[in-house]
Formats: C-alpha cells, sequence, structure tokens
C-alpha cells in the first residue's frame, strides 16, 4: 500500500511533571519553528492561564514541526500532540491517541514509572501503538537511570505486551537543556556525546511508522477536538484517514446517531508550530482544522458524499466522581466580595447567577470534553455533573468562576454502578512516596479509609514508595490531611482501577465546624475569643451570614457562634482593657481544599471574588429539627 514519507503523527504521554511540555518546546525550537526576534514563554504549549497557574497540562494541544534531516532529503512533518499527564484528563489522552501512529512514553529518570505512566501506557498498548521510550531528567541529582528501564520493562510485562511491543527503543534525554542522547549517561549528568535532540529526532522518524492509505478508498476524516474562533466560528480538528480533504470542498457529515448530511468546507488550516495557516488540501495522515459545520461534535466523522463509511465513535473510561453544580442560593448572592461600595456594584453588574445561564455554560463544555456527564436533578436550578476525578471537576468550576458565574458546589461524591445485585463502588491505586520516619503515619492514615496496601520498596535512599488500593471515597479529602502528616514532604499519586463491593462506612473528618448563627461583619474581639475553639477561616471584616462556615471546631460536633461580637464600651475603663491577644491569622482555603473540607450537609459558595463553605440548610432551628428527626428516626 501507499505510505506518505513526508509525514509522521506521534503522542508524548507521561506522567504528571515528567517534562513533556518542556522536551515539546525544546523540540520547536531545535527545529527553527520561532524567528530570531520572537519573544518566547517557559513552556509555550501551556497557553491556558490555569495550566500555568498550576503547572500541569489540562487539555491535548498539537504542535507541528519541520525537521530537515541531516542527510540533505527532504523535510519531513512531524505532528506532535502534548498530552495532560494527570489522571483526571484521562479522556483528553484517549483523543490524542486516536490522531497518532505511534507514542513517546516520558519518564523521569529519578521517579520512574508512576501511576499515570501505567495508564497512558495500558492505553498505547490495548491501541496496539508502537512505544519509544525517553529516559528524562538524567540530570537530577538522585536518578537512577537503570533501575528505571528495569522498572519500565516491568510494567511492560505486567501490561502483557507482546514481543513486538517489548522491543523498545530508548532515549536518554535532558528536556531542558534540550540534548538527548542513545548511550546512557552516568546518573546525574547531562548527556556528553550530543550537543541537541538530533538522536530524539531521528529515532522518532527511524521507529513511528509513516501514514498507510489506500488510492483507492473514498475519503475519511476524523473529528478528535474541536476548537472556536471568533471570525470562523466553531472549529473541527481532525485526522484525514483516507482520501483528500480540500477547502471549498462538500462533504458527507456522519454525526454520532449515524444520520448523515452534506456540508461544506469553508475554511481548512494545518499547523505550524504554534499557529494556524490556510491551507488547500489536506491528504491521508494529515492533522488539520476545518471551519463551517457550526455543530459538529468530536468522534464524528467526514466522508465521500458519494460512499459515506463511519469511523467508530471515540470513546473513553466512565466518569467516577460526581458533584452537585447549581446556582447560588446564598444571601449574599450577586453581591460581590463586600457587596459595597460602587466598585462592588461594577464588578458585579456582569455576574452570571441564573440557573439558564449555568445550564448554557455546562452544554457548552459538554461539547469539547468527552470525559464529563451532565445529568438532571430533582431540583430546576441544580445539576449532577460527573467526572474523571475531584481535579478535573474543579478545574470546570474555577473556569466558570472566572468567567463570572456564582455557582453552589455539593460535597463530590463517587459514581457506583450494580454488579449481580450488589453496589460496586470505584477504587484507585495510591502510589505514595514519604521518608521513612512518616511511614507509620500514612500507614494509619489509609486504615481509616479503607486502603490495602498491595505493595512496599525502600530505593535505599531514605525514601520508601508504597501502593495502595484504596476506595476514591477514601481519597476525597485525603491530600490535606496527607501533606499535614507528611510535614509537605509527601508525595501522592493515583490512577482509577475499576470497581469493588462497597466497602462501608469511612470516617475521614474527625472536626465538626464552626457555624455563624447570625449576619454581619467578622469582628476582632469575638475572634480572639473564638479562636481557641478551633481554626478560623475569616479575616475581620468579613461579610457573613447564618449557616456560613467560619472555622473548623476542635472537637466533632458542629458548633453555632457569634462571630459578629463587639465589645461592649462603657465608661469606667481599666488599665488592661484595650490589650487585646494576637489574632492568629486565619486558614484560608482554595476552592480544592474547601471541596475536601465538605461533609454530607455542607456545600461549597464560589463567586469570582470568594469561595466560602456553608450548611446546606442555613436555618439554625431548621438543621436542629432535621437532626432530631434523622436521631428519632
Amino acid at each position: 500500500m501507499p505510505t506518505r514519507h513526508d509525514i509522521r503523527n506521534v503522542a508524548i504521554v507521561a506522567h504528571v511533571d515528567h517534562g513533556k511540555t518542556t522536551i515539546v518546546d525544546a523540540m520547536l525550537k531545535q527545529a527553527g519553528a520561532f524567528a530570531a526576534h520572537q519573544q518566547l514563554d517557559d513552556r509555550m504549549m501551556d497557553s491556558n492561564d490555569l495550566e500555568r497557574e498550576k503547572g500541569i497540562t489540562i487539555l491535548a494541544k498539537n504542535t507541528a514541526v519541520k525537521y530537515h534531516p541531516k542527510d540533505g532529503g527532504a523535510p519531513i512533518t512531524i505532528n506532535i500532540i502534548d498530552t495532560p499527564g494527570h489522571a483526571d484528563f484521562g479522556g483528553e489522552v484517549e483523543r490524542g491517541l486516536s490522531m497518532v501512529d505511534a507514542v513517546v512514553l516520558l519518564v523521569d529518570a529519578s521517579e520512574g514509572p508512576l501511576p499515570q505512566t501505567r495508564f497512558v501506557l495500558r492505553k498505547a498498548l490495548q491501541q496496539r501503538k508502537p512505544v519509544i521510550l525517553c529516559i528524562n531528567k538524567t540530570d537530577r541529582p538522585d536518578s537512577r537511570i537503570d533501575e528505571v528501564v528495569n522498572e519500565t520493562y516491568d510494567l511492560f510485562l505486567d501490561l502483557d505486551a507482546d514481543e513486538d511491543q517489548i522491543e523498545f527503543p530508548i532515549v536518554y534525554a535532558c528536556g531542558r537543556d534540550g540534548i538527548a542522547s542513545l548511550t546512557k549517561p552516568e546518573d546525574g549528568t547531562v548527556p556528553q556525546d550530543s550537543e541537541n535532540l538530533e538522536p530524539f529526532f531521528s529515532t522518532i522518524l527511524e521507529h513511528v511508522p509513516a501514514p498507510v492509505y489506500d488510492e483507492e478508498a473514498p475519503l475519511q476524516a476524523h473529528v478528535t477536538n474541536l476548537d472556536a474562533d471568533n471570525f470562523l466560528g466553531r472549529i473541527a480538528l481532525l485526522r484525514v484517514e483516507q482520501g483528500e480533504l480540500r477547502k471549498g470542498q462538500t462533504v458527507a457529515w456522519i454525526k454520532r446517531d449515524g444520520s448523515v448530511s452534506n456540508v461544506r468546507i469553508t475554511e481548512l488550516m494545518m499547523t505550524e508550530a504554534l499557529t494556524r495557516k490556510p491551507a488547500e488540501v489536506a491528504g491521508p495522515g494529515d492533522i488539520c482544522a476545518v471551519a463551517g459545520i457550526p455543530d459538529i461534535m468530536i468522534g464524528e466523522t467526514l466522508a465521500d458524499p458519494e460512499n459515506p463509511i463511519a469511523l467508530p465513535l471515540i470513546t473513553v473510561d466512565q466518569p467516577a466522581i460526581s458533584m452537585t453544580i447549581g446556582t447560588n442560593t446564598s444571601p449574599l448572592v450577586g453581591r460581590g466580595g463586600t457587596g459595597k461600595g460602587a466598585e462592588a456594584k461594577s464588578a458585579v453588574k456582569d455576574r452570571k447567577v441564573t440557573a439558564r445561564q449555568v445550564k448554557d455554560r455546562l452544554d457548552r463544555e459538554l461539547i469539547g470534553n468527552v470525559s464529563l456527564r451532565v445529568l438532571d436533578t430533582e431540583r430546576p436550578d441544580a445539576w449532577e455533573v460527573q467526572g474523571r476525578g475531584e481535579l478535573a471537576l474543579a478545574i470546570l468550576v474555577e473556569q466558570m468562576r472566572r468567567e463570572g458565574f456564582e455557582l453552589t458546589i455539593g460535597k463530590p461524591q463517587v459514581v457506583t454502578k450494580e454488579v449481580d445485585g450488589k453496589i460496586h463502588e470505584p477504587v484507585e491505586r495510591l502510589t505514595v512516596d514519604v521518608p521513612e520516619e512518616h511511614m507509620g503515619a500514612v500507614t494509619q492514615l489509609m486504615g481509616v479509609r479503607k486502603g490495602r496496601m498491595d505493595n512496599m520498596s525502600n530505593h535505599g535512599s531514605g525514601w520508601v514508595r508504597m501502593e495502595f488500593v484504596v476506595p476514591s471515597r477514601g481519597l476525597i479529602g485525603f491530600r490535606t490531611e496527607f501533606l499535614t502528616n507528611t510535614r509537605g514532604t509527601g508525595i501522592a499519586h493515583s490512577i482509577h482501577e475499576g470497581h469493588e463491593p462497597w466497602f462501608g462506612q469511612l470516617q475521614t473528618r474527625n472536626n465538626g465546624s464552626l457555624v455563624a448563627d447570625r449576619a454581619g461583619a467578622v469582628t476582632a474581639f469575638a475572634m480572639t475569643n473564638l479562636q481557641e475553639r478551633g481554626v478560623l477561616f475569616t479575616d475581620p471584616g468579613t461579610e457573613v451570614y447564618e449557616g456560613m462556615i467560619v472555622g473548623e471546631n476542635s472537637r466533632s460536633d458542629d458548633m453555632d457562634v457569634n462571630i459578629t461580637k463587639e465589645k461592649k464600651l462603657t465608661n469606667m475603663r481599666s488599665s488592661s482593657a484595650d490589650s487585646f491577644e494576637a489574632i492568629v491569622p486565619p486558614r484560608k482555603l482554595s476552592l480544592e481544599q474547601s471541596l475536601e473540607f465538605c461533609r454530607d450537609d455542607e456545600c461549597v459558595e464560589v463567586t469570582p471574588e470568594a469561595v466560602r463553605i456553608r450548611k446546606v440548610v442555613l436555618d439554625q432551628k431548621e438543621r436542629s429539627r432535621s437532626a432530631s428527626r434523622a436521631k428519632n428516626s
């Protein structure tokens, strides 16, 4: 069959923070993708504000470099898909793999294969993709290259790779310095026999299969991603499997439900470095972008109008975590940070607080996010949103918050399913790296959360690696407690491991809440008296309302407190009357920490200015009546 030797399609997959985006940046620079006068940022592929802030890749993105072989041959286009490394964004990884012919598996020379490495490698092997192993960060002082290579071989065997798949080439690299070699360097050093990524490029050309096609086959192009443009509208990113796609061409659009309609391609673009440039034709194996189809969805097919043949739909793993997202129902809705002053009024002018606006935004998210589900609830102003993990859902809420939405977010729950008449819940494989002295604290923490230790290894460097199988419920609120118990030194990563029978009751948070019993502004006098009762979350002057949680109680039950109490002024004063004890600085909770802190009867109020935790039922008397009814029944 004919082969296109002028193109290669490859995805770079790895665990979080193993250097995917950094090595793609180096490839772009060394392939001459930028002019000398261009101002270049670090991690150019992480274009999203949230990606830069959190230091992780959230969306799969594609780029293309023109590689000029050293033997003077014709330039070759290498299409590179940079995929997320976090398990919660697995849907992006699966989509990225559907566009390519091989994968580069990036593994940190010190940390070795971690849970997400297992996840992305399993997906690649299932799809029969050839693998190139790249050992990155060889210059780390604690690198252990030989052991990491052996651990990777063990991982291939563990995932039932066949002989062809396990005979992979190995490249050793320092992505930060843009250097790669086929010869193993000493631990903790940069490869010495190379000055650039030339060995990496040549390995890709040699081991990534060139696209093969049938000259007689009709047009088939698979939609793998969506984008938007202010002038062109919705843009579909697709890979052409067979035939040719031309600007102005009329094609058959095969939808998810199997219906077929004819549409015209108004614009055709190809990616060069980080920009899209107009093109006239895209052939087999090309990754291109088309405009002119306003309602096209991921997984659909563009085909020949005379002989429309659909490609298989893209499938992703089922969601494991759900949370309720609804309109803001607190007394401070639509009032900004304090609700006072001209600045606050102008800031809240464009606030999105209605159920219709929230539903429209969730529907828009479904278009490009294949791993998300939105289900109706009993309430008309709230919806159940299901995703792969806590972080993925928290990122969605953070994006909506920055767009001006005010929301009420319920406590994250697990998505269960029934197997043979019994309830099964999702479980995770958790890998923990901790110093030896914290091993007992972590084991105790996992015991409370019904974690089962599967494996433990000591690398001899003072650190221990432990693997647990733990219910997903047990990991909700785990990270904050874990970091506290390990003094901030522990590293934990988890990956979905399937479903197991219900583990029973879990007690994750031992302490109750301090709940405001009236509306008003927080006073320093009240905080001074209350800080002995627990840890406070609010600053003096913050506006609170009845039912809002202002701190964590030192005991297990909730306590209603008056945090707005003012000091009574009298004519008689003693010498020590105005001496205040120092106010302990309040603990500031991020959105993720607030979601972890929630109990079943609590929820999180999210506005562009503030994140507040509150009771679902604000009225103190109504909460007491509900509690006594539950106790009696």
